[in-house]
């Protein structure tokens, strides 16, 4: 009996223990990369989520970082004060400005529709993965958001009194305006906005986001406002109206313009919460209105959040983490959380979405995601899905050939189904190789083959390879194009994967070809130098050269976004053929070192990101990997707003930070291995997907004197392992990779 009441007083110890350990979720810190230019926002979003509800607080002079007066790509920055609304629609961690549409703000007293003395100073600020809160301090009103993948929900608590809720449709991020709205009862509004240009550019495709907005309390008075242009010419003498701002109230037919919004009016005899509930759809107002229905099915806003959290904790705990600090564990799951909001849904909750190209409604059966920054994300964020969320990266592959059968291109920058052609090379071809050689085959690999030789054989009209022509004749850009030396490496790049993929699909001749095509870098290798230099037309050096210009984003002949030193070794294919042209090992090492002694290296930007993991290729310095990779997590990943080195790049920088905090790289995108250094946490878990493998879990663990972190010894499976590089197949069967390092 003594016994058995032993055991269950073990167990209920035991219970007590796992009740108190966090979930993966309650370590997201979404205020992680709100400063130092990180672009992410604290605002609520489902996994994935079309929708999000973000604090707009980058509008006014009250503010130190104004959208109107710098480039600027985020709708919420720390620092700022002054808060103007929550926007629904909103891009995160991106380099350029766009969405941030349809804004909701609570007011209290008199009506006012100006953003700029409506707007309000703001407190007592909460985030969690699906949820924020704040209180406005002019108005004492209590403020909540959450929301599902189409549907963003707010909850207001407002005091006793004369009350509003305005919609506004003229601020936001995007450079587009134009937008209509419409009362449809007194409890609901729906409307369209324009977004577009992203980064200033293609004002021709401009695209409507469609929104219905449904209030759980009746409006007691209501309305619509409009802010024309001022005229001031001769005109401007018969207009009484010129330029002011015309309220009216009670009207009910759709009204269009540029500074447009509607409100609805309360008077509470008792301090009050209402909900607002906003569906969104880049088809119709008909499918946001069901997008709404749908997914909220009349479930009130706890009922939401807490489904919402639930999704992310699931996600979230595919990687469970054991040992290191509370702030390590907080970095790591938030960086988890950033890689899990782009690519983002893009169709309804019927399947429908608009094609690339025409915007006719087409229809998916699984999702059509969007939002593919692939000269960032190639790098690590989709090789990341392939390991964790297969079905998610099997899905977004799918996605990427829809949008070839729609336009007849692969994707480059596509943004809710248009094209930006923002940034060089043509990396989609290299997520398809990686994808397909890692085990995810459930697409049509034929259909990726033919798509991505396009890109790289067309000669004429050719949107993806600008420059095509002289790069295939010469083997390499000149200074004629734009970023020739690094836009020739991106290329390159592209063409390894396509020779990788063509090897595979037993393709012989394409292989030779795309295989020779993928080392014209070395034409551009300057061996005084021991660096990759421009050249003229005529064959010639470009004079006079400067190896530093092109940092922090300045202005450079050859690069783009970099400079010499932070391209010179951006050939991740081909890392043994540099050491051979740089004259060995010996003087590989050294010119790599220089990359970091002399502060070339850019942890903020891709080009360079893989430099830490590349001293493994040398026998005898991998140390020095380990170290750098220590300390660059040490130096620019922290559990505060500026704890992002800078821009996230749609979670390409939170990708390097996972990878680097479990002990693993994947240094050569579109090949199926990775790197190893020394984990950050003491274990590590992955869930693997049955579905695509053959393993149930891939573990990582790390024994030894963490201070000194070198590694003494790598194990497989118990066994000793050699090798600083490891196949993916080899982990996806279900390993146990051991890190021991040095006493």
């Amino acid at each position: 009996m003594r016994i058995k009441l032993f055991i269950l007083f073990l167990l209920g110890i035991k219970g007590v223990f796992n009740a108190q350990q966090q979930q993966q979720v309650e370590y997201v810190n979404p205020f992680i990369g709100t400063s130092n230019f990180g672009a992410t926002n604290p605002g609520a979003i489902a996994p994935r989520g079309m929708v999000s509800v973000s604090p707009f607080n980058v509008s006014g002079k009250q503010n130190s970082l104004e959208k109107d007066s710098r480039w600027l790509s985020n709708p919420y920055v720390n620092e700022n004060t002054f808060l103007t609304g929550f926007s629904h629609v909103n891009l995160s961690g991106v380099g350029c400005p766009d969405l941030g549409v349809v804004l909701l703000m609570p007011t209290t007293g008199a009506l006012e529709t100006n953003h700029l003395k409506y707007g309000s100073t703001y407190t007592k600020e909460t985030a969690k993965a699906g949820y924020y809160s704040t209180v406005l301090e002019k108005y004492d009103i209590k403020v909540e958001t959450t929301a599902t993948t189409r549907i963003g929900v707010s909850r207001y608590r407002f005091p006793k009194g004369e009350s509003n809720i305005l919609l506004n449709l003229g601020l936001g991020l995007t450079n587009e305006e134009g937008a209509s709205v419409k009362v449809v009862s007194l409890t609901e509004i729906e409307g369209i906005r324009t977004v577009g240009s992203f980064c200033y550019y293609k004002p021709e495709e401009a695209y409507p986001v469609y929104f219905v907005a449904k209030f759980s309390k009746p409006a007691e008075d209501f309305g619509v406002w409009k802010t024309p242009n001022k005229y001031n010419g001769v005109e401007a003498k018969w207009m009484p109206y010129n330029g002011k701002t015309r309220i009216k109230k009670g009207y009910r037919k759709e009204v269009v313009g540029d500074s447009i919004g509607a409100y609805f009016k309360y008077n509470f005899s008792k301090p009050t919460e209402v909900e607002v509930k906003i569906g969104v759809s880049y088809v119709s107002i008909e499918n946001a209105r069901e997008n709404l229905e749908k997914e909220t099915q009349n479930l009130a806003f706890d009922d939401i959040y807490k489904a919402t959290s639930s999704h992310w904790n699931n996600l979230l705990s595919k990687i469970k983490v054991e040992g290191g600090t509370k702030d390590d564990k907080t970095i790591f799951y938030t960086a988890l959380y950033h890689t899990l909001i782009h690519p983002n849904t893009l169709n309804d909750f019927n399947g429908e979405y608009p094609s690339m190209a025409t915007r006719e409604t087409l229809k998916t059966k699984g999702t059509r995601f969007t939002v593919f920054s692939f000269w960032d994300t190639y790098r690590n964020l989709h090789s990341l899905m392939s390991l964790v969320y297969p079905k998610q990266q099997s899905n977004m592959v799918k996605s990427m050939l829809n949008i070839y059968d729609e336009s007849g291109w692969l994707p480059k920058w596509e943004l809710n189904s248009t094209e930006t052609t923002t940034m060089v090379g043509d990396p989609a071809g290299i997520v398809l190789t990686d994808t397909y050689l890692k085990g995810i085959k459930d697409f049509d690999v034929e259909k990726a083959y033919k798509a991505m030789r396009k890109s790289a054989t067309l000669i004429e009209n050719n949107p993806l390879r600008p420059g095509i022509k002289e790069y295939v004749e010469t083997g390499y850009l000149t200074t004629k194009n734009t970023g020739s030396v690094s836009t020739t490496q991106e290329y390159n790049i592209s063409d390894y994967s396509i020779a990788l993929l063509a090897k595979s699909l037993g393709k012989k001749e394409d292989y030779k070809r795309f295989i020779k095509q993928s080392l014209t870098y070395r034409n551009l290798y300057d061996k005084d130098l021991r660096l990759l230099r421009p050249k003229n037309t005529d064959g010639s050096w470009y004079e006079p050269f400067d190896p530093l210009q092109g940092a922090d984003f300045e202005k450079s002949i050859g690069f783009i976004e970099g400079n010499a030193w932070q391209y010179a070794f951006m050939v991740s294919h081909d890392i043994k053929g540099l050491i051979k042209l740089m004259g060995g090992k010996k003087q590989f090492t050294n010119q790599l070192e220089k990359v970091f002694d002399n502060n070339q290296f850019d942890m903020a930007n891709e080009p360079d990101i893989g430099y830490p993991y590349l001293f493994n290729y040398v026998k005898g310095e991998e140390w020095r990997s380990q170290k750098k990779v220590k300390e660059l997590i040490a130096k620019y990943f922290k559990n505060t707003p500026d704890g992002l080195p800078g821009n996230d790049d749609t979670g390409t920088m939170s990708a390097w930070l996972i990878y680097s905090m479990i002990g693993i790289y994947p240094i050569s995108p579109g090949e199926p291995f990775y790197t190893i250094t020394a984990p950050i946490f003491d274990k590590i878990t992955i869930e693997l997907d049955s579905n695509y493998y053959s393993g149930k879990q891939l573990i990582i663990t790390k024994k030894g004197n963490a201070d000194k972190g070198f590694i003494d010894k790598i194990q497989v499976n118990n066994k000793i392992y050699k090798k600083y590089f490891i196949d993916h197949k080899d982990l996806v069967e279900g390993a146990t990779l051991n890190i021991i390092l040095k006493e």
